[in-house]
């Protein structure tokens, strides 16, 4: 009696981490189908067009050690400068770091804020500027650019898309938490980016290296409350019917993070912004189904996701459990470990299938014991920013 309950649990259990690998198995497969080749190109035939009018837009909180580069490499931007311009919105910076971003030609905004977060900061840099930009882009304090950037946007923007996500890689692969970081990131961008426009699904967000329709941000950014701003987005676009577009031609260099510790504040920071996601979105989900709205169907089925590092791990020692215990058990799972580790393989790009990422796995039971932790802070009510922080 006692070892049925226990197979039926085990059984839950399978089948509850199935529905996790069988999502991220898919878009695997779907990240292999070529890719639609656009017929004409765009950048010959909007060789003429105006160029758009950009704000750009880098919330910065105590970000002193990066902002300064990121803003400088940024005016070296190949296009007409009376067509963009950058808003650095400064937060708990230095006097000596503001000073020295008042001297380039740009609007320093230094606002105190009563609880400090990104979506505040998105907010008071909508309210001081003016009506006369066609997109605005949204890059973090630590964002490399290329200088072809706002070229490539402008192009993109002309397809008629009004949300783009751009590339973001790492600029920095320095230790191993920074390696793997890096080809999480990669990952997320295989199965949640590309894979998704693959079959006409829109892309998630991720924080940064975004551009929106400018009217549209500017009515849109002032229902952001959720530490996840890029997830409040994401559903608002879904409400407002835009299609969310990657291009993953148009690269903005990240940095990832190096320590323990500042994997432990990131990686919480998305988990409760997923938890809140989740606990908005599944009440709705019924009504999304009735209307065949496949965005949002897909968006509140990526909150039920169990992180993968968490689910590897979770999977791995169920395939040992049950290989020791009763063997018999043991080959659904080691099946299901087979899959996900495949499906993992496949999106990761073929440039970090080196030896040396593979050695950066020696990590992986530090930061996935680090992540367990976080679970016991999730709370829904729970609006503090979680900042990371860079290295100088």
């Amino acid at each position: 009696m006692f070892t049925t309950f226990i197979h039926v649990l085990e059984i839950i259990l399978w089948i509850t981490m199935f529905i996790s690998v069988a999502y991220v198995m898919f878009y695997a497969i779907v990240s292999l189908l070529p890719k639609k080749i656009e017929e004409n190109p765009f950048e010959e035939r909007h060789k003429a067009a105006r160029p758009r009018k950009f704000l750009v837009i880098f919330p910065a909180y105590a970000e002193d050690s990066v902002i300064l580069e990121s803003v400088k490499s940024f005016l070296q931007q190949d296009y007409p400068s009376d067509s963009f311009h950058i808003t650095v919105v400064s937060d708990h910076m230095s006097d000596e770091t503001n000073i020295k971003l008042l001297s380039l030609p740009i609007t320093l905004l230094t606002p105190v804020f009563e609880k400090s977060s990104k979506a505040e900061a998105l907010k008071y840099a909508m309210q001081y500027s003016h009506s006369d930009y066609d997109n605005v882009v949204i890059l973090d304090a630590d964002n490399i650019v290329e200088n072809e950037f706002l070229r490539k946007l402008n192009l993109a923007h002309y397809k008629g898309y009004d949300a783009i996500q751009c590339h973001r890689c790492a600029k920095n692969m320095n230790n191993s938490i920074a390696t793997l970081d890096a080809v999480s990131e990669e990952i997320n961008n295989t199965l949640f980016r590309m894979a998704h426009n693959r079959l006409f699904v829109s892309s998630a967000l991720i924080g940064s290296g975004m551009s929106f329709d400018y009217d549209w941000f500017r009515k849109t950014v002032k229902k952001i409350y959720n530490v996840g701003e890029d997830r409040d987005l994401e559903i608002m676009l879904i409400k407002s019917c835009l299609y969310t577009k990657y291009e993953e031609d148009i690269h903005v260099f990240d940095e990832k993070v190096s320590s323990m510790d500042s994997f432990q504040g990131q990686r919480r920071r998305w988990m409760l912004s997923q938890f809140n996601s989740f606990c908005y979105m599944i009440p709705r989900l019924p009504k999304a189904l009735k209307r065949h709205d496949v965005d949002f169907v897909d968006l509140a089925f990526q909150q039920m996701l169990i992180p993968r590092s968490i689910l590897l791990a979770g999977v791995l020692f169920m395939a040992v459990i049950t290989l020791v215990v009763i063997p018999a058990w043991s080959i659904k799972w080691w099946v299901l470990l087979c899959c996900l580790s495949l499906s993992l393989l496949v999106a990761t790009p073929a440039r970090l299938r080196t030896k040396a990422v593979f050695c950066s796995l020696t990590a992986m039971p530090a930061l996935v014991w680090r992540m367990l932790c976080n679970v016991r802070h999730l709370d829904k009510n729970n609006k503090d920013f979680i900042h990371t922080p860079h290295n100088k």
